[in-house]
């Protein structure tokens, strides 16, 4: 078979069940939708983190961001060199922070073997120039560094106690600044046209396209036709604005006669907010409760799977790196420690099942909880819940299962001795070190003079 197209949509902040096939009633999700009932629609679903940075480490490199050293990151002000003011959970802004260039990453498997390789959206794995997308295997890049709401806008109390000073919110083509503080409500129309030129630019031979929208992190700015038919205000209309989106998309893979052998996977950097529905899981993102960390995956391949498809094997986004890898035969036994398994038998065939069958839970630097199966523990409360029974996390069986309580705490102290835990403070043995650069400076400086289009993101 010909090398198969690949897009891989990622949505920030996507709760469970935001999207109608998850059991959204009040968001209409018709294209996204559709995806599931032609593909694969996955349950138990994990990103690598609860918040978006080192979750979308571990998509770029198969690993979980603890061993790649991308779990919490350092606040330095570059007027001060060697000065730490605080520690974060996410990159901001100016930062001498970033993936560690040595990675390899998803798209540089692509590259390596021929593909066409394009980067549309969010990165926020660095924006200093040695952690430009372009320095990890994508030919071109169109989009915004880091989240949307670390531009220009009013200064909360969670700013003022960051002592974080607002730059205008950089918009790339490629390394190349082309403008500040973009209006956003018509960006998502900017991003699905970047996406549709490139498909057609790209015809001829297979491409891999990574969109990582900026919706639907807050702030919402959305345009006036989708607002006038969301039933959920900004929200709504932000998720009508992403099924948009994938309706352009296929519509454009259909008229060029490729639907049939490109992979669509959609999937979400992390769970949603308070803003959002993650029913039936809890808690929200930040958390590692079910709601922080499990989340939305679809994923369409015509020529390879079945329609139609529910699967409830446990897979993760790390998963990406190795299954990309079987795709298109590129050599993952490079000698790099990682952690995801390939799930491509899955896609092939119903009948078969992920190797995975284990998942561990960190937030920042601390392992919360461990999965194995249908058990998940909790490592500070000790509660055991049987995620298939009790998806919502809320009968604790750890008394009536002490011998599966023990498994778990055998399996989560293998994990400390792997890659480390603050909580105990354990160091990891197979743990890589992030990226650092020495001369750091923000790419964008408030000037009061500037026309900027959006003068403050509310």
């Amino acid at each position: 078979m010909k090398k198969p197209n690949v897009i891989l949509l990622n949505i920030d902040d996507l709760g469970y069940g935001d999207i109608g096939c998850y059991g959204s009633q009040l968001n209409q999700t018709p294209n996204i939708d559709k995806l599931a009932e032609e593909g694969i629609l996955f349950t138990d679903f994990y990103a690598p983190a609860p918040v978006c940075t080192p979750s979308r480490a571990g998509l770029m490199t198969g690993c979980y961001p603890k061993r790649i050293d991308f779990q919490s990151f350092g606040v330095y002000d570059s007027r001060k060199p060697g000065e730490k003011r605080d520690d974060f959970v996410v990159l901001m802004p100016g930062q001498p922070e970033g993936l560690n260039p040595e990675e390899k990453t998803i798209a540089n498997i692509f590259k390596d073997t021929g593909y066409a390789t394009q980067m549309i959206g969010k990165w926020h794995l660095g924006d200093q120039a040695e952690f430009s997308p372009l320095r990890f295997g994508f030919d071109h890049y169109f989009g915004i560094p880091y989240s949307n709401d670390m531009g220009l806008q009013p200064m909360n109390d969670f700013w003022k106690r960051m002592e974080y000073t607002m730059c205008p919110l950089p918009l790339l083509r490629d390394d190349q600044l082309i403008e500040e503080q973009p209006d956003c409500a018509a960006l998502a129309e900017r991003f699905t046209f970047e996406a549709v030129n490139f498909i057609r630019n790209h015809a001829d031979q297979p491409f891999f396209l990574y969109f990582a929208h900026y919706y639907i992190h807050n702030p919402l700015y959305t345009a006036e036709r989708f607002q006038r038919c969301s039933q959920n205000g900004q929200l709504g209309a932000a998720l009508a604005s992403i099924d948009w989106t994938v309706h352009v998309i296929e519509y454009e893979l259909k008229r060029l006669g490729l639907t049939e052998n490109t992979l669509i996977i959609f999937v979400s950097d992390n769970g949603g907010d308070l803003r959002s529905c993650n029913a039936p899981l809890r808690g929200h993102k930040g958390s590692t409760l079910e709601g922080g960390e499990r989340v939305n995956c679809i994923m369409k391949w015509p020529a390879v799977i079945k329609k139609g498809r529910v699967s409830h094997d446990i897979v993760s986004m790390i998963d990406f790196f190795p299954t990309f890898a079987e795709i298109v035969e590129w050599n993952a036994h490079d000698g790099v420690m990682r952690d995801g398994v390939s799930v491509l038998n899955v896609l092939r065939d119903e009948k078969e099942s992920s190797s995975r069958n284990t998942f561990y839970y960190y937030s920042a630097n601390e392992l919360q909880a461990v999965r194995k199966g249908e058990y998940k523990l909790h490592l500070k409360g000790g509660e055991l819940y049987n995620l298939v029974n009790d998806i919502g996390e809320t009968l604790d069986i750890a008394e009536e299962h002490p011998e599966i309580v023990t498994e778990l705490e055998e399996l989560a102290q293998a994990c400390r001795e792997d890659m480390g835990d603050s909580a105990t403070g354990v160091v990891g043995k197979n743990c890589r070190k992030k990226g650092f650069v020495k001369d750091f400076r923000p790419m964008t400086f408030f000037d009061p003079d500037h026309p900027y289009m959006i003068a403050l993101y509310d």
